[in-house]
């Protein structure tokens, strides 16, 4: 199939993040990877795996729920659930190297819904590192799209990154409150996970 052979935008980069991501889950002891606390609600890291993997079955996975997106996303956490850590992480492996091709068609959008997943798991669990620059980018831009239903901030603040993006201003934030911080700060919270908040500038 010719698209197999052909280097889609911002695929490669979404291989990395996901190996990153491995890399980061292999550090976990088993408790904090199987019950440690992550900023997706009631998720543990494994959780978060079981999701981020079963948005690369798109059409198996989400399209038999429907709307009721909620829904699919609690399957496939508990698909992972009911795995051994050890099958999980080959699962894993093979996700990270062989993303499907919805995958890498979706690749710019899905490179920002991984990002924040692996920081969901990264700031749950109190630990640190050091964000690519086209993964924070990435987290921002998911943080601009997810805010514009999830709760319009975007639409009511002034975006000013801190750390080499352009402000970003929707007509209707003109007047509104200054937001200052480092992309993935600012992306974090505009997709609603307010503990990032202390890191932020508002004036």
């Amino acid at each position: 199939m010719l698209l197999d052979r052909i280097r889609l935008p911002f695929e490669d980069e979404l291989r990395a993040e996901r190996f990153r991501l491995i890399e980061t889950l292999d550090g976990l002891s088993d408790a904090d990877f199987d019950t440690g606390t992550t900023l997706c609600a009631a998720w543990a890291p494994r959780d978060v795996l079981g999701h981020v993997i079963g948005l690369d079955y798109f059409v198996a996975s989400y399209l038999p729920f429907g709307s009721k997106i909620n829904d699919a996303n609690g399957a496939q956490a508990d698909r992972a659930r009911s795995m051994s850590r050890e099958r999980l992480m080959r699962w894993a492996r093979h996700w990270a190297d062989n993303p499907s091709t919805t995958s890498r068609l979706g690749a710019p959008i899905l490179l920002g819904d991984l990002g924040v997943h692996h920081q969901d798991v990264v700031r749950g669990l109190g630990l640190t590192r050091n964000v690519p620059d086209g993964t924070a980018t990435a987290i921002f831009r998911e943080g601009l799209q997810l805010s514009m239903w999830l709760n319009r901030r975007v639409l009511r603040h002034r975006l000013e990154p801190t750390d080499g993006h352009r402000p970003v201003v929707l007509p209707g934030a003109r007047n509104g409150p200054a937001v200052r911080g480092t992309r993935e700060a600012l992306g974090m919270w505009l997709c609603g996970r307010d503990s990032v908040a202390g890191e932020l500038e508002f004036a």
